[in-house]
Formats: structure tokens, C-alpha cells, sequence
């Protein structure tokens, strides 16, 4: 199981360049509203914390719709193009196989918009097999996978802006 504690991504105090001229793009799904507002809480409050210029937020119906709105937005978007997007969503296993549909659609469509835009798309999609699962990366046992995704985001922004 990945452990937070075997990781240096919270380590915060290199990596980070000032970011007030940033703008970040959540999109957040419907499904599961009260583990999505968490992760958006946790995510929004590291990106206040970094003075982030601009947090832009999107809301999707499921996670399969999420790589969907990203593409939009970015090739819509007149002016600046967001620094990165951040995928927000839970989805809960249940009793049928549609749980490995939507994990891995949503999977392989963040690793393509990775690979297709020049910002990061951060994966911050809970993929658990319980509610229980899900609370515990809200902010129990496993830490809080919105913080981690912000902080994912920042560090991604700054190395692309060290590599120009």
C-alpha cells in the first residue's frame, strides 16, 4: 500500500516557486459530494496557502467526464492557458464491474492529457473500495489526498517553469 510517510512530496520547503501569477483548474465531479467537497477543501487551502493568482473550479457529472472538461477548457480558454489542472472525484467499488470501467477510463484519460498539454494534470481521484476507504484520505490515516494533489500541482508547475 502507498504510505505518505514513505514519500517526500509534503516536504515543501524547496520546489516551489511563487505562484501568484498561476492559474489552477479543478475539476471536481457530482458523485460522492461530501468526500469531493473535502478533497476541493483541501486542495483550495494549499493553493491559498502558496498565493496561487487564480483557482478556477469545474464540476463534471462523473469521473469519466473529467479528462473531457479539461480538454475543453484548455483548447476554449482565450488568453493565458492554466498552469495545471487538478482531477478531483471518489469512486466507491460496487458490486459490478463498472467500478474498473470508470478507474480506468479516468486513469488513461488524465495519462493522455498529460501527455497531450503542455500543463500537468494532477490525478487527485480516489479509486476505494469503501466509504471508509475514502474518509481515511479526507484527512484520516492516509492523510489528505486534496492537499497532496495541490501540493503535486505546485511542484509540477515549478518544474516546468525551471525547465523552460
Amino acid at each position: 500500500m502507498a504510505d505518505i510517510a514513505n514519500s517526500k512530496l509534503l516536504h515543501t520547503g524547496t520546489g516551489i516557486l511563487p505562484m501568484e501569477d498561476a492559474c489552477v483548474v479543478l475539476v471536481k465531479t457530482e458523485w460522492n459530494a461530501a468526500i469531493i467537497d473535502e478533497l476541493e477543501r483541501g486542495c483550495v487551502s494549499v493553493l491559498e496557502k502558496y498565493k496561487v493568482g487564480s483557482i478556477v473550479v469545474l464540476t463534471v457529472p462523473g469521473a469519466v467526464e473529467i479528462p473531457f472538461a479539461i480538454r475543453q477548457f484548455w483548447e476554449r480558454t482565450t488568453g493565458p492557458k492554466p498552469s495545471a489542472f487538478i482531477a478531483l472525484g471518489c469512486v466507491i467499488k460496487g458490486d459490478t464491474p463498472h467500478f474498473e470501467y470508470v478507474c480506468s477510463s479516468v486513469t488513461d484519460g488524465v495519462t493522455q492529457l498529460n501527455l497531450l498539454l503542455s500543463a500537468p494534470t494532477i490525478f487527485g481521484v480516489l479509486t476505494v473500495n469503501t466509504d471508509e476507504q475514502a474518509q481515511e484520505r479526507i484527512g484520516g490515516k492516509h492523510g489528505h489526498k486534496g492537499e497532496e494533489a495541490a501540493i503535486t500541482a505546485l511542484k509540477m508547475i515549478s518544474l516546468q517553469r525551471s525547465i523552460k
